[in-house]
């Protein structure tokens, strides 16, 4: 950020002379450009102020970018890892009830959940991330492990029935965690955030557990409807949050009702593995972004429109007026010629 206004600065003293310079020449020829006055349109007198504006913001919007790291995936990931994101999914069938998302027209607790999750995969920086992703109904399965590909991570929200892998029965939500939290031990300290996503729809409540050095921060999201219960397997099923947010405090983690919002920006920017340029930094990207192209134009327009509107109206009729006796003559010179 220094680097970039430096350099803005440095443009600006530089385009701020040359405008200087060209304003001495231009007083020489005054008269013959703008008449007997010797001055421009009064608008005109603003041109150099202009162009130097622009070329500062452009100089500064190509620096910010040029520090910046790329966002998006199209980056090479890194043969090791320093980060890591453990997903937690419940797939029971409770999950696939229709009763989650901010509109009228609701969707499945798990399809939600895929966008909530959504929010978070955009901001991460896949270059030094991986993801491994836990599935859990009546046992715990891993599914997915130390990815790089997000999108893989998103196909496992679009409604999949996952639950026809496990045998039949309630949901075990210990387990699910406790296989989650298995998965971590072997990895670094404070490497890894955990995200647990479940309706709390189980057959008992969590109790101690030991959370490994390497998990940094925990998110425990919960979908479904928390007040109005749904049929599913012969029972029924809410979002059964007391559960959850015991959940959360076991694990020294926060919990959000996620069944109408994303993840509050608050609880993202704690997270530790968020990338800072991929999410933080998006303000002063889309800043860049906009100086860069605010300055084009402005350097870009300014001398057409000076070309255009550039002198004052009388002056503008002298030249109109010379220009239509010149093409008078012009054609008239023609027809005798071609006679």
């Amino acid at each position: 950020m220094v680097i970039a206004l430096l350099a803005a600065l440095a443009a600006v003293l530089l385009a701020g002379a040359g405008e200087w310079l060209h304003a001495r020449r231009v007083r020489r020829v005054a008269r013959l450009a703008f008449g007997d006055g010797g001055r421009p349109a009064v608008w005109a007198a603003g041109a150099p102020l202009v162009r130097v504006v622009g070329l500062g913001l452009v100089v500064f919007g190509a620096a910010v970018l040029a520090g910046l790291d790329p966002v998006g995936g199209d980056q090479t990931p890194s043969p090791r890892a320093s980060k890591q994101v453990l997903i937690a999914l419940d797939v029971s069938p409770s999950m696939r009830i229709k009763d989650a998302g901010p509109n009228a027209e609701k969707m499945s607790r798990t399809v939600w959940a895929g966008n909530v999750v959504q929010g978070v995969l955009d901001r991460l920086d896949m270059k030094d991330t991986r993801i491994t992703l836990v599935a859990f109904y009546t046992k715990a399965v891993t599914v997915l492990q130390d990815t790089t590909d997000k999108n893989v991570i998103s196909n496992m929200f679009d409604g999949l029935p996952l639950y026809v892998a496990f045998e039949p029965g309630p949901t075990d939500l210990v387990s699910g965690v406790t296989a989650a939290l298995n998965v971590a031990k072997p990895w670094a300290r404070d490497s890894a955030t955990l995200i647990v996503i479940s309706d709390g729809d189980a057959k008992s409540a969590m109790g101690s557990v030991r959370v490994p050095p390497a998990i940094a921060d925990s998110v425990v999201i919960g979908v479904g409807d928390p007040n109005r219960a749904s049929v599913v397997s012969g029972h029924s099923s809410k979002q059964e949050a007391t559960s959850l947010r015991a959940l959360a405090a076991r694990l020294g983690g926060v919990y959000h009702d996620g069944n109408t919002r994303h993840l509050p920006s608050d609880v993202l920017r704690k997270l530790a593995m968020i990338s800072p340029s991929v999410g933080a930094g998006i303000g002063l990207r889309d800043a860049a972004l906009a100086a860069v192209g605010a300055g084009c134009a402005m350097t870009a327009l300014i001398g057409p429109a000076l070309m255009a509107m550039g002198v004052r109206r009388e002056r503008a009729g002298v030249v109109r007026k010379r220009r239509e006796v010149q093409g008078a003559e012009r054609a008239g010179q023609a027809i005798a010629l071609g006679a």
